[in-house]
């Protein structure tokens, strides 16, 4: 398959005490099938959608007590010269360059507002094998309550071009603070990452994160089993221009969200270039 461009989201995985509890909710929620855990790499199990490696769960490291999250990695040609970009433009490396077998290299690193992000250097493992399709990574949004960092930091790291949301001629008067993130060039068909401002809505406890979306038939038929299954509603649904989409947690705490492409709603927002 093709090689994901430097930048480009490529991996999604989420550590979990419960790793079986994990594959049973995901398993029904987005249809997902798992592959054998390996041993040799901390019992790290993949999930299919259609027989495509779309993401993967692991436990826990012996002793770690880290929560339930999910980190979504971005595409590198380099990962050692990635992660002197991230330490240069204000970013903290949380676990240095790693080769992982003949797979890849992989890094663990914070933004300087502290949203955690993996980097994913390919080897055999190219990352995901479907994408924007139900049952697949589908988007991403960095969350923070420090706009500026971002959008300082991620520009110096990846070859991103910029736009900012305008949000001048909302009939509401919205004053939304997003931005997204494009390779390649401008426009919807080239972005790859958003961001957007945690305003009072958002508990001072939820610190900065990386939302990953998750492609889904139908959103409300999805919010409805994972509530079942004792995942918690955070947000939506809503429509949208891209998508009906709900922001959920499910029963150990890792947040994500699911979003119906085919479900569309208004009209794109405007861009301007920053």
């Amino acid at each position: 398959m093709t090689e994901f461009p430097e930048g480009a989201p490529c991996w999604a995985d989420a550590m979990f005490s419960d790793v079986e509890g994990a594959k049973s909710f995901y398993g029904d929620v987005l249809g997902w099938t798992f592959g054998e855990a390996s041993s040799e790499f901390g019992n790290y199990t993949q999930a299919y959608s259609g027989g495509k490696a779309v993401a993967a769960v692991v436990p826990p490291m012996p002793g770690g007590e880290a929560p339930s999250q999910w980190c979504l990695y971005f595409a590198s040609p380099d990962a050692a010269a990635t992660a002197k970009k991230i330490k240069s433009a204000g970013g903290e490396l949380v676990m240095e360059p790693m080769q992982v077998g003949s797979f890849g290299t992989m890094l663990i690193a914070k933004e300087p507002s502290g949203a955690v992000f993996g980097v994913w250097q390919p080897g055999e493992h190219k990352g995901f094998e479907k994408v924007a399709e139900p049952g697949s990574f589908a988007w991403a949004e960095v969350f923070t309550r420090d706009v500026a960092k971002v959008d300082a930091f991620f520009p110096k790291v990846f070859p991103y071009a910029a736009q900012q949301m305008d949000t001048a001629d909302s009939p509401e008067g919205e004053e939304v603070d997003y931005r997204i993130y494009s390779l390649g060039g401008r426009g919807p068909e080239h972005a790859v990452l958003g961001r957007m401002n945690m305003g009072a809505e958002f508990p001072s406890q939820i610190p900065p994160y990386i939302q990953v979306f998750f492609g889904v038939p139908n959103c409300d038929d999805a919010v409805a089993k994972a509530q079942e299954l004792g995942g918690t509603l955070q947000f939506g649904p809503m429509d949208t221009p891209f998508g009906r989409f709900a922001a959920l947690t499910d029963p150990q705490g890792a947040a994500f969200a699911v979003i119906d492409m085919s479900t569309t709603s208004g009209d794109m927002p405007k861009m301007k270039d920053v």
